[in-house]
């Protein structure tokens, strides 16, 4: 339950310097961070399942590489979802986004919180 808890709390911290560092990426504040991370928690355990199912041929025939594309339209969905308090301007904003979530979650939050 730790472990979940901390990488929660690096997911939101992660959406939040997004936020103040990238163009096109904007949360209102911490608060809507922390609504994102749960949007985006509760669209990882449902709806991502499902895209990746029916998109597995194409990330099969591009060696994984799609799976960017499924976190973009994942992350777009939440930004829809909030409305004006997290707001993503397109979808290359979305896929670099997809790319960094998954580099600093790869490189930090998986090795903190491995057994």
């Amino acid at each position: 339950m730790v472990k979940l808890l901390i990488r929660f709390c690096l997911n939101v911290l992660i959406l939040f310097l997004l936020g103040q560092f990238l163009e096109g990426f904007y949360l209102a504040n911490i608060g809507a961070a922390v609504l994102a991370s749960i949007v985006l928690t509760v669209l990882n355990w449902t709806v991502r399942p499902v895209l990746a199912f029916f998109a597995w041929p194409v990330t099969l025939l591009t060696l994984g590489l799609f799976s960017f594309v499924i976190s973009a339209v994942t992350l777009l969905l939440a930004a829809f979802l909030m409305g004006d308090l997290f707001i993503i301007s397109s979808f290359w904003v979305a896929l670099l986004c997809a790319v960094i979530l998954a580099i600093v979650q790869a490189l930090v939050i998986r090795p903190l919180t491995k057994k």
